[in-house]
């Protein structure tokens, strides 16, 4: 049975068990993903052996040839797979981050953790000489580990709001130095894949890159969207309502801090510091959605539209040349901050 409102619907199950859903919202989300697919397709089929998107389907559905099967499901498909979970990744734990600091600019890409996923990674290159396995762990753990570095400095009280976000850009400024040293330490062999990792890209990914970010998704996407969505939407009310309603504030801000820190530092380790898609993602869906909840699922499902899309666009803009995604979504979503400075600033609230 559902029963709707102006805005909301709520579907009760005959277990006794209600869901409550945007109609709208979910009508965002599922046009995001289509678009999201209809891009990774189109991905799959661009390159040196170009194939149409009958063809592609055709592939993925068992029915092509052995050429085709080995180009498809071997090389090209590992990283479509690894664009969609990325952007997805990327879009979710953004909308996290905005929600809990209520500010359009509390992104990654901001608040610090990309800069400390990139100082991972460069200790792991430069220092220990690694490569593979080893640079996405030191990704995870540098983004982890300034996750808590900033909650510590911030405090339990401050794990919100402008506090957070002014912490953030410091730390990210210091890890920005500690970076430009740790290349200038480094061997040029050693510094050309630094930089290149650094860029953010999609290129030689393969399902080794593609599992830890599809198993952060399947586990923490349920746990944020279904088990604490409720206390996020009450915690962007402020924390006195958000208390009144009975939401455990600070084991809830924890957890969804804990989560979006997780998802943006296994993003980081599978694509490097890919830019501005956590950023942009979740206000693209509000605009669409028109809601003022967080909007999780939506952000979630235009993050991996967008990263997918901007992968086609890096690959076809200028033929005979591939560039990093990277490189697209920093041109882009770089425009996209110097037009929502503007309308912030004329609203008056920067």
């Amino acid at each position: 049975m559902t029963t709707r409102t102006a805005r909301t619907a709520v579907l009760r199950t005959p277990a006794g068990v209600s869901l409550r859903y945007q109609p709208r919202a979910l009508a965002v989300a599922g046009g995001c993903l289509v678009v999201a697919l209809a891009a990774g397709v189109l991905l799959i089929g661009t390159g040196d052996f170009p194939m149409t998107p009958a063809e592609v389907i055709r592939t993925l559905l068992g029915r092509g040839g052995p050429a085709e099967s080995l180009i498809v499901n071997e090389i090209r498909l590992p990283r479509a797979v690894t664009g969609l979970a990325v952007g997805a990744a990327l879009g979710l734990g953004g909308a996290i981050f905005q929600s809990l600091t209520r500010n359009p600019l509390g992104s990654p890409d901001i608040l610090g953790f990309t800069s400390g996923a990139s100082t991972g990674v460069l200790v792991t290159i430069v220092l220990a000489g690694g490569g593979g396995v080893a640079v996405a762990s030191g990704a995870a753990a540098g983004g982890i580990a300034t996750g808590l570095l900033i909650y510590a400095v911030a405090g339990r009280n401050g794990a919100h709001g402008q506090r957070l976000v002014l912490v953030g850009i410091g730390t990210a400024a210091i890890l920005t130095g500690v970076n430009g040293y740790l290349l200038t330490q480094a061997h040029i062999t050693e510094a050309a894949r630094a930089v290149l990792w650094l860029t953010g890209s999609l290129d030689g990914r393969d399902w080794v890159d593609a599992a830890p970010v599809l198993v952060a998704l399947a586990v923490l996407g349920p746990l944020v969207l279904i088990g604490c969505g409720r206390a996020l939407r009450m915690l962007e009310m402020g924390d006195d309502a958000a208390h009144g309603l009975g939401v455990p504030i600070e084991r809830a801000r924890l957890i969804m801090l804990g989560a979006a820190v997780l998802l943006t530092s296994l993003a980081a380790a599978a694509a490097g510091p890919v830019a501005f898609v956590a950023l942009t993602a979740p206000q693209l869906a509000r605009r669409l959605t028109r809601a003022t909840g967080p909007g999780l699922l939506p952000a979630m499902c235009m993050g991996a539209a967008l990263l997918v899309a901007a992968d086609w666009l890096a690959q076809n803009a200028f033929p005979g040349r591939q560039l990093p995604v990277g490189v697209v979504t920093g041109l882009l979503g770089g425009g996209y901050l110097v037009w929502l400075l503007v309308a912030e600033r004329k609203r008056g609230r920067i």
